[in-house]
């Protein structure tokens, strides 16, 4: 089988498996959870995300993975996804990760991540209901930090990535994620089936529990 093919059906069955996702908070948690860690990147002394890189953000994807295993590997997680629209933000779109590998692992590790995204193609990414691979089309790069970041610089990547970790987590593995937007997620957010497209092209009036995180950006 190959890579690529290992790489969807470790996702399929990380988003699938009962076990994980009755683990994970409920979708208006996860939206409150991502207030949250929007809040803490933005006030960690030297190393909080620069004002002028959010304010110039077409999107943001902020997710939690959890990530660990005995001889092997394994990793889930759960987030949303935002788009800018003029002075305002969309409604969130859930996503997910997950991923196996193999190798000598020790530990566990909680890792929360927000993705800048800085332009309208690595949105569009996010909004076909396909199996995102960043790295791949999109090119990402570890964002600027801190107070002293140059403003008005041309961003350097499509994705500007931030994160940060607890736990421990030792050894190699063999990497495979990919972010899949939850389709039933949204359907259970929103109280019937949309599409990524519409919910990030601001199209669908957003749930009250999200007003908290629309301010906070």
């Amino acid at each position: 089988m190959k890579t690529k093919s290992l790489i969807q059906y470790a996702v399929v069955l990380a988003l699938a498996t009962p076990v994980l996702l009755m683990a994970g908070p409920k979708e208006d948690l996860q939206v409150r959870q991502a207030t949250a860690i929007v809040n803490r990147f933005k006030t960690m002394p030297e190393q909080e995300i620069p004002d002028h890189v959010l304010s110039h953000a077409k999107g943001l994807a902020i997710i939690t993975v959890t990530k660990g295993g005995f001889m092997w590997s394994g990793k889930v997680g759960n987030g949303i996804v935002v788009a800018r629209h003029g002075n305002t933000w969309s409604g969130p779109s859930f996503i997910g990760t997950g991923g196996v590998g193999f190798g000598a692992q020790i530990g566990g590790q909680v890792t929360e991540y927000i993705f800048v995204l800085n332009t309208p193609e690595a949105v569009k990414a996010f909004s076909t209901d396909a199996n995102v691979q960043l790295g791949g089309a999109l090119s990402v790069a570890a964002g600027p930090v801190g107070r002293s970041a140059e403003a008005g610089v041309t961003p350097t990547a499509a994705v500007y990535a931030y994160s940060r970790s607890q736990g421990l987590f030792a050894g190699a593995s063999l990497e495979g994620t990919v972010i899949a937007t939850r389709k039933k997620a949204n359907e259970r957010y929103y109280n019937r089936p949309l599409e990524a497209s519409t919910i990030l092209a601001g199209k669908v009036k957003v749930p009250a529990s999200a007003n908290a995180l629309r301010s906070s950006l």
